[in-house]
């Protein structure tokens, strides 16, 4: 049996899908479902038991075995960047994850885990080492902290601890996330309401929709997890990002483009967009403007090095083809 964590959310029910398309369907997935689109994100996967978080929780404080276990894809934390209820936030991300990592080593079982980018801050290195790591919010403390108890946890452990650092991920099934689903997802609802994608003024030296992030489709991902999860002799903390920076500025253009081969209309460039406005600037919210990361970029070397050999998708490829997802989604539901 696989064990998935957080597998009603964007991840995780991707990665249930993909196992399921693999022929795998005796998963354990464990979630709180709380809301319609979660539902929505279960509906097609085929597993063998679902169980409640806070009750699984409770079963590995009492070392309750759930049966033979070949390895667990642990997928499930708060996500929510701008939170401020620091003890939630550790016990969720930091104390429960603590917790199964000693329930998988002490019975040598694989466990995969998210880590973050949100790790690095608002510095401008992004290797896999503590030395440039600068958490600037308790969402990202949470993560770093594992982080570092997991590269002691390493030293002792028998089974195999692979901690995957996502970057920012976008694509099905995420819109459960609400405002902290990603931007490729805001920005289709955006023009396909109102003709329009709002994005920030400058930043941090970066032009009026110009700061630099690393977009990676959650297909992608997905396939990186497989990747472990089928090389279990390997243990580590890896980035998973395509390893080039992209503007939001293209991103939005991806989205728009992306509406318009739809369409079967004219794919504009940025002056065109803004000429037929397209695309508007506001000023950033002063809450949001000390933890903002104007650029992220994956240093995937470790990645790459560790045999991960499959290109990434593009940014046009990629939102191309989430820009498809949803537009083929939103025309089912009205038929």
């Amino acid at each position: 049996m696989i064990i998935v964590t957080g597998g009603a959310g964007f991840i995780g029910s991707n990665l249930v899908r993909a196992l399921n398309e693999r022929g795998c369907s005796d998963i354990l997935l464990v979630d709180c479902v709380e809301s319609v689109d979660q539902i929505d994100n279960l509906a097609d996967l085929s597993i063998s038991d679902y169980i409640d978080k806070d009750e699984f929780r409770r079963r590995l404080d009492r070392s309750v075995g759930f049966g033979a276990v070949d390895r667990v894809y642990h997928q499930g934390a708060c996500s929510d960047t701008m939170a401020v209820d620091s003890r939630y936030m550790l016990e969720n991300n930091y104390s429960f994850s603590r917790d199964l990592l000693e329930w998988c080593v002490g019975r040598r079982v694989p466990l995969i885990y998210a880590s973050s980018a949100a790790v690095y801050g608002r510095g401008a290195k992004f290797s896999e080492n503590p030395g440039v790591e600068h958490p600037i919010n308790v969402y990202a403390y949470s993560k770093s902290l594992f982080d570092n108890y997991v590269r002691q946890a390493m030293l002792r452990a028998k089974s195999p601890i692979v901690g995957l650092r996502y970057f920012n991920v976008y694509g099905p099934r995420e819109s459960h996330k609400g405002q902290m689903a990603s931007m490729a997802w805001h920005f289709y609802q955006q023009f396909v309401e109102n003709r329009k994608v709002r994005l920030f003024h400058g930043t941090g030296g970066y032009g009026d929709g110009e700061q630099l992030r690393d977009f990676v489709n959650v297909d992608d991902v997905v396939k990186v997890n497989l990747f472990f999860s089928n090389h279990t002799e390997m243990s580590g903390i890896y980035n998973v990002g395509t390893g080039h920076s992209r503007s939001f500025n293209d991103l939005a253009l991806a989205v728009i483009n992306g509406l318009a081969l739809l369409n079967g209309e004219p794919v504009v460039e940025r002056q065109q967009a803004l000429s037929q406005g397209w695309l508007e600037y506001f000023s950033m919210p002063d809450t949001l403007t000390s933890r903002y990361q104007s650029f992220t970029e994956a240093d995937i070397s470790r990645l790459r090095n560790q045999g991960y050999a499959a290109p990434f998708l593009t940014l046009e490829e990629g939102v191309t083809k989430y820009v498809t997802e949803l537009h083929h989604r939103a025309r089912s539901i009205l038929e």
